[in-house]
């Protein structure tokens, strides 16, 4: 306790003296209280904007104190210069700058990070001041430094110039100057390079100047021609930079100063200084060679970045001097080099990858000339592209599998986003090269294969299937002329290997398409999908291969149903695959019954879900435990992705394609349904146990709307049960994935008069319950009321004389819905919004609708009014908006007496605007009935004004 009576006192309040500063940054440091900390702090920051602030500071840069305070009070004077120069008479500008001047020559041989503190502060005031009050400042600067003092040692001057020089053009980028003076100063500074620039080489090129200030040299160069500084007056200090680089200190502030100097947008314009720049460039592949021999990977990174800088910046600039080709094709074989560097990314080598963009740009701007131009660029570059696909294909080679069992799995997965970066690249490639590049690929991977005296490794095979992929995935290959050999070739490969497998799958994947229109190849490659199906760690690959397969060409599976299926059983009753793979195999399975006739596909469903059935029965008789339920959402899963792709009528067939092969319309009822009506009675047993349970009931729910979605009508003679289960479910329990399914069997059977009665009762039983809930208070079901909200719009939307229901309270419905849009979830205020939406334009045709709008939208535009006034999020706005557009078109006359009284209560609905700005605001949405999106911008527009946001930042992105 004592310990504590000893510490210093929270500094709120105190005056902003030195003594207090020093405190408070003594408690900031050392105090190991963290909320003492945050208070130091916090009072620290008012001290900084304080008008004491330029008392104390200058008291703070004492010799005698500790860097830490002398550091603050260099913040300190930095800020007030920046944030507060209108604060700063005219006739203090020349003290406040020598005074600055007089400290930094203090500070050049004491700490360095006051030092930059207060050259970061004399660089704002530079920059407030010139060209007018300091017309020369840079060239000042100079020679300020330059003048003997013999209290300074010569180096230590010459380092606290480089400082200031190289935090000039930053504090320039960072400048919170108005964008007109932004302009005015970067012109001036740019021109003020003619002061900086000879010094910089002098110094460069001094025998006696130690390392550190070449280094200092460069950083500085390196800071200036961000200011957009003409390339030929760079030219001389890039020639310099690039002599720095044989120096191994200098090597990486030298590429830094030759890249950004490269980069500069406004380069382009210096073709004749970029020409110059390509043999240095050229130049330094001695040394490159020499780096990747000694495993050097800093330096083989730093000098690529070079080359690519060049290469990626100005391709079109170079492409266009077409009388020095030779000398671009060289610097493209340089950066096709860098782009093959030996060894495997990201273990031996990081720089390849930094070349692929180079490529894309190489491509764009020969493409984008005009045809005779196009003609002898393409001559000269689609053999240097052809090579480019060799590199990629290599580069994407997996290492051997023992050096490969040794990397991290960070580093395999850094290999996988290479690899997929590479495939990006070929498929990119293929614009430029077509068919033949495809050709070039088969007859490589034909070779391979058939060499019985060299036999290949199968990174080699791997890498060339890889190419392949890459391109049949996104392109169409459907009229290529190697396709055929190459479906033949894959039985050949001799699979070894995992990963190799993987790419075997993924290329049969993407061939599918091909396949639907040669189905004769089918059994070349479904065998070797069959098979892999019982490889776990194959799970990905086969079962999404074999799903599309089972999609594309599911018209020319029949011969092979039994197969799959009987391969597909195997593999679930095993529990090979992980539960999204299970999914997407019942999926796949899905698919291929569709084309099957019906006696087929009921056999099939019945050998295929029979053991899950049976597994059902066993877990609904036992006690509900947390293993028991994970086994009853899978089976739930199953069956819900088996139903989701099962649709004999072919709803999902594209409809321009009229094969002769679809087969004719099924007589009967649909095999789902059957199936459903099978297992109807076991799914309410399991319902009756897991009630309570929100992810089972869930599940349960989802089979059934799967099955709505994909049959659509033929779903039909499943409506009358279904919905008595759906209301004996909310009646005992209420949850959301009801109401969803009733909300889906109201907007599928809407119009069917013969199927319509029993999801009437269902529509006014969920009404009903959801309505007392309301009363109990509906605050704890978000959810529920977010899907009560859509259900209500569906009804409004595809049967709105629902609402002309006797036991239908549509007042009560009205007031839960003006409770909705107070709730603070987003999601349930949107739905809410969307039901009044759809409820106000039925004002007229709907007597009850338009009774209770008459006698309650009142209520309801207070609290839309609310929300805007900042009640709810600033994202919701284009939503209240919409209610308020549907009251102006729909109940104009009501509406214009409504918000006159509402917006004459005090301080509502913000009491940040004003009687006009409300009245204004009135007056606006009353005349805008046709322009929806103007409303919508009177309504972001007055929700800043009531949240006090209006002009702000905020607002930018608003």
């Amino acid at each position: 306790m004592e310990r504590r009576a000893e510490a210093p006192p929270p500094p709120q309040g105190l005056d902003f003296t030195v003594e207090n500063v020093e405190k408070a940054l003594h408690q900031l440091y050392y105090d190991p209280n963290i909320e003492n900390k945050n208070l130091a702090q916090k009072w620290l920051m008012q001290a900084q904007v304080s008008p004491q602030a330029w008392h104390f500071s200058w008291l703070l840069l004492h010799m005698d104190k500790v860097p830490e305070i002398q550091y603050f009070g260099a913040s300190a004077l930095h800020i007030k210069i920046s944030r507060y120069w209108n604060d700063i008479p005219a006739d203090q500008y020349e003290s406040l700058k020598s005074q600055l001047f007089t400290h930094i020559t203090r500070f050049a041989s004491g700490s360095k990070i006051v030092l930059t503190r207060l050259c970061v502060a004399l660089a704002s005031l530079a920059l407030s001041m010139m060209p007018e009050a300091w017309p020369c400042a840079v060239a000042d600067m100079v020679r300020m430094f330059q003048a003997e003092d013999s209290n300074v040692d010569g180096r230590a001057r010459c380092l606290a110039l480089l400082e200031l020089l190289t935090v000039l053009p930053e504090e320039f980028q960072t400048s919170r100057l108005p964008q007109y003076r932004k302009g005015q100063v970067r012109s001036v500074l740019a021109q003020e390079c003619g002061s900086v620039f000879p010094l910089l080489e002098q110094l460069l090129q001094q025998q006696d100047s130690p390392g550190f200030i070449k280094q200092k040299v460069l950083k500085c160069f390196s800071s200036w021609v961000q200011l957009e500084i003409p390339l030929m007056d760079c030219e001389n200090l890039i020639q310099a930079a690039f002599t720095s680089l044989q120096d191994p200190e200098l090597f990486d502030t030298a590429v830094e100063a030759v890249v950004n100097a490269i980069s500069q947008p406004d380069a382009q314009r210096y073709v004749n200084t970029l020409l110059k720049l390509i043999p240095p460039v050229l130049g330094l592949q001695e040394q490159l060679r020499q780096a990747v021999q000694s495993g050097d990977m800093e330096t083989s990174h730093g000098i690529c970045r070079i080359a690519v800088a060049l290469g990626e910046n100005h391709s079109r600039a170079l492409l266009d001097q077409v009388e020095h080709w030779q000398s671009f094709l060289a610097l493209v074989n340089m950066i096709m080099f860098c782009t093959g560097i030996p060894g495997h990314y990201p273990v031996n080598e990081t720089t390849s990858s930094l070349t692929l963009t180079f490529w894309y740009t190489l491509q764009d701007d020969i493409l984008s000339f005009e045809p005779d131009k196009q003609a002898v660029y393409q001559q000269v570059y689609r053999p240097v592209y052809f090579q480019l696909v060799d590199v990629l294909l290599h580069k994407a080679q997996f290492p051997s599998d023992e050096e490969y069992g040794f990397w991290s799995s960070d580093e395999k997965e850094q290999f996988r986003i290479y690899r997929v970066d590479i495939s990006d690249t070929l498929m990119y490639v293929y614009e430029m090269l077509g068919a033949e590049l495809l050709s070039s690929l088969y007859d490589k991977l034909g070779r391979l294969l058939t060499n019985t005296e060299q036999p290949s490794t199968w990174q080699h095979t791997e890498a060339l299937l890889y190419g392949f992929q890459s391109i049949a995935e996104t392109i169409d290959v459907n009229y290529s002329d190697v396709v055929p050999g190459l479906i033949g070739l894959i039985p050949r490969i001799s699979i070894s290997n995992v990963q190799l497998a993987d790419t075997v799958m993924f290329t049969i994947g993407a061939l599918s398409e091909w396949l639907a229109d040669h189905p004769v190849m089918i059994n070349n490659v479904l065998p070797l999908v069959l098979q892999a199906l019982g490889n776990p760690e194959l799970s990905i690959s086969s079962v999404s291969t074999l799903k599309k397969i089972c999609r594309e060409c599911k018209y020319d599976l029949p011969p092979y149903a039994a197969n799959i299926v009987a391969v597909s059983q195997e593999v679930l009753m095993k529990q090979i695959h992980k539960t999204s793979q299970c999914m997407w195999l019942m999926q796949a399975l899905g698919f291929l019954l569709s084309a099957l006739q019906v006696e087929e596909i009921l056999k099939n469903l019945h050998s295929l879900i029979t053991p899950y059935i049976q597994q059902l029965e066993k877990l609904a008789d036992e006690t509900p435990n947390p293993s028991n339920k994970l086994a009853i959402i899978h089976i739930l899963g199953l069956l819900s992705n088996l139903f989701t792709t099962l649709d004999i009528s072919h709803h999902d067939d594209d409809h321009e394609s009229t094969e002769v092969k679809k087969l004719p319309v099924q007589q009967g009822p649909n095999p789902v349904v059957v199936v459903l009506q099978q297992v109807f009675q076991l799914i309410q047993k399991v319902l009756s146990k897991w009630l309570n349970d929100a992810q089972v009931v869930e599940s349960v729910c989802a089979i059934f709307e799967k099955s709505v979605k994909t049959l659509l009508d033929d779903f039909a003679p499943m409506v009358p049960q279904l919905c008595e289960m759906l209301g004996q479910m909310y009646s005992t329990i209420p949850q959301a994935s009801a109401i969803d399914l009733t909300r889906q069997l109201v907007h599928i059977f809407a119009h069917e008069p013969t199927h319509f009665p029993p999801i009437k009762a269902l529509f006014l039983l969920v009404t009903s319950v959801t309505l007392t809930l309301f009363q109990q208070g509906p605050r704890d079901h978000p959810d529920i009321v977010d899907s009560f909200m859509q259900l209500l719009a569906q009804a409004l939307k595809r049967k709105p004389d629902l609402f002309l229901c006797s036991n239908l309270d549509v007042k009560a419905v009205f007031q839960c819905g003006v409770l909705s849009l107070k709730f603070p979830e987003a999601p349930t205020v949107k739905a809410s919004c969307g039901f009044f939406t759809e409820l106000l334009p039925r004002c007229g045709e709907i007597a009850p609708v338009g009774q209770v709008v008459h006698e309650n939208g009142k209520v309801l535009l207070q609290a839309v009014l609310e929300g805007i006034g900042g009640q709810a999020s600033r994202s919701l706005m284009d939503h209240f908006a919409e209610i308020l557009f549907a009251l102006n078109k729909h109940c104009f006359s009501y509406l214009s007496v409504w918000i006159k009284e509402a917006m004459q209560q005090d301080g509502f609905p913000s009491a940040r605007v004003s009687p006009e700005q409300k009245e204004t605001f009135s007056q606006q949405i009353l005349r805008e009935r046709v322009n929806k999106r103007r409303v919508k911008e009177m309504v972001k527009e007055f929700t800043l004004l009531c949240r006090g946001l209006h002009g702000t930042e905020y607002t930018a992105d608003y």
